[in-house]
């Protein structure tokens, strides 16, 4: 796919995911564009900062966990995507409040990888502050039991 390809994609997931109406909200073609073996790396040197390895990975671990954070009418709306060959590098703003009713609006750099049209990587910048301030540390790896 071209970068006008890629791009378009990209503001095709966020228009949707980012509707204005809570009701009208659609995460499935985010969903349906990540690649299976997709990474998504989350920058910084705090608890949060790891790499989110496959789909189910991403959208379970990571997602999941922010999901039962916030209210339902949790959004990240994006105001600037800028092309580059197979990369999208996407600035975005959050627009989300905890289940504890503490603002959550993060400012966001994410910079997208896509292979024939499917999201192989993503790489996300914010303010770690704010993250931990307002969602707590991300949960430790449960050790698994011997068996």
């Amino acid at each position: 796919m071209s970068a006008a390809d890629n791009k378009k994609l990209m503001q095709q997931i966020f228009a949707a995911a980012g509707n204005p109406d809570p009701a009208a909200r659609d995460r499935a073609l985010f969903a349906a564009s990540l690649a299976e073996d997709a990474t998504w790396t989350v920058t910084g040197q705090y608890s949060w900062s790891r790499t989110f390895t496959g789909k189910q990975s991403i959208l379970n671990d990571l997602h999941g966990h922010v999901r039962s954070l916030l209210q339902e009418r949790a959004r990240t709306v994006a105001h600037r995507f800028i092309a580059d060959g197979d990369h999208v590098v996407i600035e975005a703003k959050g627009d989300n409040v905890t289940r504890d009713g503490v603002r959550y609006d993060n400012d966001y750099c994410l910079v997208f990888r896509l292979e024939d049209g499917k999201i192989k990587e993503i790489r996300e910048y914010c303010d770690s502050v704010l993250t931990e301030k307002a969602l707590g540390q991300f949960p430790a790896p449960q050790a698994r039991a011997a068996g």
